[in-house]
């Protein structure tokens, strides 16, 4: 049964108490925790984007930033390995229909892991493909049914579905920050891989006709994981501002005996965190919206693709940004394991490195744009 965008926001909101509550041991773990995983199973959110003809929800690339935002809020591993399984399944729309008719098969949605790599060996054999290497970085592997293989780069660029029986997990995320995503390696050896649930990865990256006539599984890949990934950013950072203002409410000075909830340093600084936390609320959710709309123009150029790219860098930045004024002043029993400053600290400025969104390379890329220069990145 399908759901609205209010209705599947209101169960996750409920979950939300649970999961902070989770996250420092699900940090120790070094993956999401287990019962967390279940839950978001049992309210439905996983099939958010898939297609209503295979028992997805359909529902639109706003639902998904806000499922990510929100869930961040209490843990921002949880809510990136989340958005990931949201987003996963709106990938493998891309594939032939007959791997979705696969995957989708038992229940509405997959659990599905992706990360390009150049490193990946392709051969090509009768009926399909052999492929070996290893991926680095494959957030959600822990918890994973499925697996998409990329491999990134060179005119043989190809991505693999495969069951996760199928593939070897190397276990060696051990991270200052996102650690409780479980991003492990993925190796194959030599694993054959049937045509039916391979696409070349041109057809991943870029806009391509679909068999749903949703224009949602027509868009290129890069303005899809803005959305996706974004309210990841957004709700670590409200989880930040959440944190350091209630840590500012109580916390006294040990050698001055000063509460800190009256020092003028202090109310300034909040006013600055929650003027940097509601501005990039307001630019996600314009990102959002002006993606929106694209899909429903088809009209994916570059201008747009690079100024998409260069507002979601913005975004990050500003997050890292206002995270680290807020950790400068909070002092330094706020770098206590159990403290979820610290840990919304780590996070932003882990993910804030990430390459989708590096902030050099989107300002440079839209630069060279206005300037009348080649992109020089592969990612835009």
């Amino acid at each position: 049964m399908t759901v609205t965008k209010e209705e599947l926001l209101e169960r996750v909101n409920g979950l939300l108490p649970a999961i902070a509550a989770r996250a420092e041991q699900s940090e120790q773990d070094r993956k999401p925790h287990p019962e967390t995983i279940k839950e978001l199973i049992d309210i439905e959110v996983m099939q958010t984007l898939v297609p209503k003809c295979f028992g997805g929800h359909e529902l639109g690339i706003d639902t998904l930033t806000a499922v990510g935002r929100a869930v961040s809020s209490a843990c921002m591993s949880t809510g990136w390995v989340t958005a990931f399984y949201l987003g996963h399944n709106w990938m493998l729309t891309k594939f032939s229909e007959q791997v979705q008719r696969e995957v989708f098969a038992d229940r509405p949605f997959g659990l599905i892991p992706i990360q390009p790599s150049p490193g990946v060996v392709i051969k090509k054999v009768t009926g399909g493909y052999e492929i070996s290497g290893r991926s680095n970085f494959s957030s959600g592997i822990m918890h994973a049914d499925w697996v998409i293989i990329a491999k990134s780069g060179g005119e043989d660029a190809r991505a693999f579905v495969v069951p996760i029986e199928d593939v070897e997990v190397d276990d060696v995320w051990h991270m200052s920050g996102m650690s409780a995503t479980g991003s492990n390696d993925v190796i194959t050896r030599d694993l054959f891989v049937p045509e039916y649930r391979t696409l070349p990865a041109r057809d991943l990256f870029e806009a391509t006709p679909s068999i749903h006539d949703n224009p949602l599984y027509t868009m290129p890949l890069l303005p899809f994981i803005y959305c996706e990934v974004m309210g990841v950013y957004c709700g670590g950072l409200e989880g930040a501002m959440a944190a350091y203002e209630g840590l500012m409410r109580e916390k006294i000075t040990t050698w001055g005996n000063e509460v800190l909830a009256n020092k003028q340093a202090v109310h300034i600084q909040l006013g600055e965190s929650r003027a940097q936390t509601r501005a990039v609320g307001i630019l996600l959710e314009r990102l959002v919206s002006d993606t929106q709309g694209l899909i429903a123009q088809g009209n994916f150029t570059l201008d747009t693709r690079l100024d998409l790219k260069l507002r979601a860098g913005h975004i990050g930045n500003i997050c890292r940004e206002a995270v680290n004024a807020m950790m400068s002043k909070a002092g330094t029993r706020s770098f206590r394991k159990d403290f979820p400053l610290q840990r919304f600290f780590r996070d932003l400025n882990t993910l804030t490195s990430h390459a989708f969104i590096d902030w050099d390379n989107s300002r440079e890329l839209f630069g060279r744009h206005r300037l009348g220069l080649e992109p020089n990145h592969p990612l835009f």
